[in-house]
């Protein structure tokens, strides 16, 4: 059995739009990579650290706390040693956490024979969410595990729900270089809606996971409507609406809030289109001074894998 592995953790999009902390998908244009080794020696280190200025202390990181969770339930007699080699960018909206969380449960569970499922490892790495954000959420470790686009259906007991999606579907994502965090653009939440607006959401919700599955780009498009989270946490991106109505001027079907922003994302049929759309936003924060980083992927349905 191998003592190393080196692994892509992907980025992911949660919420995605009506979804609020039940819906995510996975992206296979940008992700982190983490390479974990077996060692001898009690406990979890991370010896390397690159591309972010995040802790390395294994109680102040999300690796090292997701990876703890694992190591408490497992039959092993040693360790884990963690190189992390970051490529999201925290607080970007784009599972940046969620990424180094899930890669180490990941990786653990394949160095150790698996003998966790994947429901069990999101609740490992749903506690490296927790140190990041305050709270356990899954949707976006759920779909960095499971690849793909899934729904958790409930919270108590867990339960993950794979989603399947169209071939052709391509998300494009533009990052203003903004920092928006979590766990502040939680505070801002309102706590309770009317039953008018839940209605409302759920029929988008429900239209959003038929579309998928039926490979209905049309339905899709038209179920990308939030009434509740995104009038809010737009607030804090500049742009937001003039770069949502241009990506749909160049044929994106929708978009929305990435997370907990300040990522934006559409969706489009095909790849063309989804560049198109990338052009049309980053014109906007070009014309507007705001720097930015994009990115047009299609779905990654492995979810986290290994790479050599």
């Amino acid at each position: 059995m191998n003592n190393e592995i080196r692994v892509f953790c992907p980025a992911t999009i949660a919420n995605i739009s009506c979804g609020f902390d039940v819906l995510g998908v996975s992206l296979d244009a940008v992700g982190d990579e983490m390479v974990i080794r077996k060692k001898s020696g009690k406990g979890i280190t991370i010896s390397k650290l690159e591309g972010q200025d995040l802790p390395m202390e294994t109680h102040l990181n999300v690796a090292g706390v997701a990876g703890m969770a694992l190591l408490e339930k497992a039959d092993h007699a040693g360790g884990f040693d963690i190189e992390i080699y970051k490529k999201i960018k925290a607080g970007s909206g784009i599972g940046s956490s969620a990424a180094s969380a899930a890669g180490a449960v990941w990786a653990m569970n394949e160095l150790l024979g698996k003998p966790f499922s994947k429901l069990q490892l999101v609740q490992f790495a749903m506690e490296g969410e927790k140190l990041a954000s305050g709270v356990a959420h899954a949707d976006n470790v759920a779909p960095a595990l499971f690849g793909g686009f899934t729904l958790v259906r409930s919270y108590q007991p867990l339960d993950i729900v794979p989603i399947a999606s169209p071939s052709e579907l391509f998300a494009t994502v533009i990052h203003p270089q903004i920092e928006v965090k979590t766990a502040d653009s939680r505070k801002i939440l309102k706590t309770n809606i009317t039953l008018k607006e839940g209605i409302r959401q759920w029929g988008n919700l429900g239209g959003l996971i038929a579309g998928l599955f039926t490979n209905d780009y049309e339905l899709i498009g038209r179920s990308l409507e939030d009434h509740i989270v995104e009038p809010v946490r737009s607030m804090l991106i500049p742009g937001f609406d003039q770069v949502k109505s241009e990506a749909i001027k160049a044929g994106a079907l929708g978009g929305g809030i990435s997370g907990s922003g300040p990522s934006i994302f559409t969706f489009s049929k095909g790849q063309d289109t989804a560049e198109k759309v990338a052009k049309s936003m980053k014109e906007v924060y070009e014309h507007i001074g705001v720097d930015y980083d994009v990115h047009v992927s299609n779905i990654n349905t492995a979810g986290v894998k290994a790479i050599h």
